[in-house]
């Protein structure tokens, strides 16, 4: 079972050993690179799961797939993970590391969705909105949603700013309930 203080603690002893060895951009792209293996491989995350599968087993596997794609610092990190018998979190890990990252480098993580494609001009204007108020770096991740009718909805560290359509009906509905023209008799 996934633990946030089993995460956040092997984070900062992997931010730590990258802070030592001056390797904290590449061990961030590697924590990238595994969170977004994690996050798309059902099947990998099963056999990081299960107790009958071998450590051996499951070190062969993640030598097999990041070998030469991540750093030794990392590689090394992800087989004492291994040992320790913590895969269950290599997802949470990898993007708790991220978080440290970001606090450190004093970057701000923003998502963006809106309805359709947002233009570049646009995303450089929220990137510039964002950092104005934040005075920190941003990290824009813009997506579109198919459910959306229109607008757009916002959210920057722990804040939120909805300018979704059907959240502007809904505030016309509640305020359409209380009518306040029709006298009480």
């Amino acid at each position: 079972m996934e633990d946030y203080r089993v995460n956040i603690n092997y984070a900062k002893a992997l931010f730590l050993i990258a802070t030592d060895k001056q390797q904290q951009d590449e061990v961030l792209a590697d924590m990238r690179l595994v969170h977004q293996v994690c996050a798309e491989n059902r099947e990998l995350n099963v056999a990081f799961n299960n107790p009958v599968i071998k450590e051996s087993k499951k070190v062969a596997v993640l030598n097999d797939l990041f070998e030469d794609k991540v750093s030794q610092v990392s590689q090394l990190f992800l087989s004492f993970v291994v040992k320790k018998r913590r895969t269950v979190n290599l997802r949470g890990i990898s993007s708790a590391y991220m978080d440290l990252y970001r606090d450190a480098h004093n970057i701000v993580r923003s998502e963006l969705v809106t309805a359709i494609e947002v233009e570049p001009e646009a995303k450089e204007l929220v990137k510039k909105v964002i950092g104005d108020y934040t005075r920190k770096q941003v990290e824009l991740e813009a997506r579109t949603d198919d459910k959306m009718l229109g607008g757009f909805c916002m959210s920057f560290d722990n804040n939120m700013y909805d300018a979704r359509l059907r959240t502007k009906v809904s505030k016309l509905r509640k305020e359409f309930r209380k009518n306040i023209y029709e006298s009480k008799l």
